[in-house]
């Protein structure tokens, strides 16, 4: 038998799951516009850059990309769920946003522009943002800031990728 309560809590179920959508599409948007601008400049302009040996093979990056922007997506959501704590959510969510611009950015920055120096300027200041967002995500949800934790471990390697590409080639 059907309760009175479960069809209030219908619409507010489809709110939570068209808002997870919707940043899931946002996240794996700024990565489908970040690889306007990679993909073009993968060869011969990337793949003619001095790279230390570690380096990852290219076909490695949209796959870890892909699950990031995805767990990027779902600790947002999270974040945005806990409503008990309005004016913690906003900054932290602005910080979320904020971090996502500059995720765009580098790749337009890093690729199109090809100025791995510049690069390294917007990848620096989107590490603090990404390490911001995960300490205001984890105060509110663990789970959301140990998910954010995850990307700022990516974004550190990605730095010190970036750097040793300005240095190798200097």
């Amino acid at each position: 038998m059907a309760h009175p309560q479960d069809s209030d809590q219908a619409p507010a179920r489809g709110l939570e799951i068209t808002i997870l959508l919707g940043l899931v599409v946002l996240c794996l948007a700024v990565g489908l516009l970040g690889s306007f601008a990679t993909t073009p400049n993968l060869d011969p302009w990337y793949a003619g850059l001095a790279k230390p040996a570690w380096t990852p093979p290219p076909s490695v990056f949209p796959v870890v990309w892909t699950a990031l922007y995805i767990g990027m997506a779902i600790a947002a959501w999270i974040v945005w769920r806990h409503r008990e704590v309005p004016q913690q959510r906003f900054a932290a969510l602005w910080a979320f946003f904020v971090q996502l611009a500059l995720n765009a950015a580098w790749s337009w920055v890093f690729f199109a522009a090809q100025s791995p120096l510049f690069g390294l300027i917007v990848i620096l200041a989107l590490g603090v943002f990404v390490f911001l967002t995960a300490l205001r995500f984890y105060r509110i949800a663990r789970i959301a800031g140990g998910i954010m934790f995850v990307y700022f471990v990516w974004v550190a390697f990605a730095t010190v990728l970036n750097a040793s590409i300005v240095i190798q080639n200097t």
